[in-house]
């Protein structure tokens, strides 16, 4: 440990795998019981999804990033990670998009329920970026620290192996360094990855965050990094943190949207939201979801099953008389205000980690930091009051 401006660091010993012997990394996850996941080409996009090996990784891909734009494009190097996040997130493993709670069959004249058993393997994630630690932090908040717990998120959590990388590229629609984020990974990881290319080498900067991790560690080809190998990885971060392709003024975020719930541009922006719900699915934080029974047409058979929901839809907030909020000025208010304001109030925290992914894949590119900066920039210089009555700010 060591303290730099009365804050502690925990320093942690640096170590270095070479290009060559990275797929090994994969073999041994693999022999010690792991579905091995992490990026690969498909679909015209990044996207996680199974390892067979280090051949099924983006080598030399890396993509194009900007409101309602994603584009994969060939680099000039070899890089593994040399992207930004793409569509998917991990949330989909540990959070999926549909889960069978129980089904029911009548027997006679009985009903049989059965809770569904959830099987749960150990998996690994390979390139998790700094932003995605915090949404999985975030999401432990909701499902685990709370006076009720998801069991089958706490068992998914705690079988899963994360490798995390530093961010050698900043997206197009990248912020975490406004939120303060990332690129560099701090904790919540098993290993930890810095990607290094120079003339004629490639190599990874490595950390272990846990006694798991340094057990995988040892059990790779590595060598002590020294100095110059240190200083190499710690400027690709550098590098990454003043290249972001966004940026958002997050002072007193909370009171500045308290304070504008009438604010004319929320007209502005819904005359453009579809109300689509994309930025949802996207977000690697937002948890909404909703129950949905189905029965077969001769009454013999029921199950029951929870599903990812978005608060962009109409039924989302019905109650008896019709929906809460019926308007796409009222639903995009709901979802920017919840996800940067009243979560702080909800969960001590903001809901956005800063990954750009809700401003790429909106279909009419509407962008969340330009929505705050115009709102922002409306407002007077001088007294500004909390509507709740939590005095001048």
């Amino acid at each position: 440990m060591k303290t730099m401006n009365n804050a502690v660091i925990e320093t942690r010993p640096q170590f270095v795998l070479e290009r060559s012997d990275f797929n090994r990394l994969i073999e041994i996850l693999h022999e010690k019981g792991y579905q091995v996941l992490g990026p690969r080409l498909r679909d015209g996009a990044i996207v996680y999804d199974e390892l067979e090996s280090g051949g099924d990784l983006p080598a030399g891909w890396t993509d194009e990033q900007d409101g309602g734009t994603y584009r994969l494009k060939k680099r000039n190097d070899e890089a593994i990670f040399g992207y930004a996040v793409g569509p998917h997130s991990w949330k989909k493993f540990l959070h999926p998009p549909q889960v069978r709670l129980w089904k029911a069959r009548r027997k006679d004249l009985k009903i049989e329920v059965a809770q569904e058993e959830q099987p749960v393997s150990k998996k690994a994630f390979i390139g998790v970026r700094s932003c995605e630690l915090h949404a999985i932090a975030i999401q432990d908040r909701v499902f685990l620290q709370g006076p009720y717990q998801d069991p089958f998120y706490k068992l998914r959590r705690q079988n899963a192996f994360i490798v995390a990388v530093n961010c050698g590229q900043a997206g197009g629609t990248c912020f975490c360094v406004s939120m303060r984020t990332g690129p560099k990974v701090t904790d919540g990881f098993d290993l930890s990855l810095t990607e290094v290319l120079e003339d004629v080498r490639h190599y990874f900067v490595v950390e272990s965050g846990t006694e798991l991790g340094a057990e995988v560690l040892a059990a790779l080809p590595h060598n002590a990094a020294n100095e110059k190998e240190k200083t190499s990885a710690e400027e690709v971060v550098k590098n990454t943190a003043a290249h972001m392709g966004r940026a958002m003024d997050i002072t007193d975020i909370k009171g500045l949207l308290y304070r504008n719930y009438e604010h004319p541009r929320w007209e502005n922006v819904a005359a453009r939201c579809l109300t689509c719900g994309n930025c949802t699915m996207v977000c690697p934080t937002c948890f909404c979801m909703t129950v949905e029974d189905t029965t077969d047409l001769e009454g013999e058979h029921a199950e029951r099953w929870q599903k990812w929901d978005s608060c962009f839809t109409t039924d989302f907030s019905y109650i008896h008389g019709g929906s809460v909020r019926s308007t796409a000025k009222a639903r995009y208010r709901q979802w920017m205000t919840h996800k940067l304001a009243t979560w702080i109030d909800q969960f001590g925290i903001s809901g956005c980690v800063g990954c750009g992914r809700c401003i790429t894949w909106c279909p009419v590119g509407i962008d969340l930091t330009e929505e705050t900066a115009a709102i922002r920039g409306s407002e007077a210089p001088g007294r500004k009051e909390d509507p709740h009555g939590n005095g001048n700010t």
